[in-house]
């Protein structure tokens, strides 16, 4: 192998070697995940419930993507929770939500399949860094405090509804105003 085979070996294995750590601590996470799920039984369940609660259907679900520093993030969805090293579960779930920053504004994408456009209720919270989603339909509960990038302004809120997807678009603001919550409605 020549000086330059060797040199471009090592100049590409250098680059790739990013790909390799975060693929890594990707594998870690999941490992941790997956030992976590094993150990878990139905039974555990019905006992922390207890005795009055009505039982199912349990949703978790999880989505890796890599974040601004350029790390795994690990989002967590569903109803089964685990507070304080003990697994709840919760009547409603949390829906997976995507938030996105523009220069001016602010866009929320929330998945709340299975329930109407008129059982859902969107607030902004008093110092408007905070958008608190809930649904309640006959089936399924619905309930998310979604962190904002930025202060927002509560009267430009657009919110649609369609195919249980909902999309609320929030303007950012410079100046605080006298805060207060808002309720958004959707179109």
């Amino acid at each position: 192998m020549s000086r330059w085979d060797d040199y471009n070996k090592r100049r590409r294995r250098g680059f790739f070697d990013v790909f390799d750590e975060i693929f890594r601590q990707m594998e870690e996470e999941m490992n941790r995940l997956l030992r976590e799920f094993e150990t878990m039984e139905p039974r555990e369940f019905i006992e922390e419930a207890g005795p009055t609660r009505r039982f199912g259907p349990y949703v978790y679900g999880f989505r890796i993507t890599i974040g601004p520093d350029g790390k795994p993030m690990i989002e967590e969805f569903g109803n089964v929770k685990k507070v304080e090293g003990k697994r709840m579960i919760s009547e409603e779930r949390e829906p997976l939500v995507d938030v996105f920053e523009q220069d001016d504004s602010i866009t929320v994408i929330a998945e709340l399949p299975g329930v109407e456009k008129d059982k859902i209720k969107l607030e902004v919270s008093d110092d408007r860094r905070k958008l608190i989603i809930s649904a309640s339909d006959t089936n399924r509960k619905y309930y998310k405090e979604v962190e904002l990038p930025a202060e927002v302004d509560p009267g430009s809120a657009k919110a649609t509804y369609k195919n249980g997807v909902l999309e609320v678009t929030l303007k950012k603001i410079k100046r605080s105003e006298k805060k207060k919550g808002y309720e958004v409605k959707i179109e």
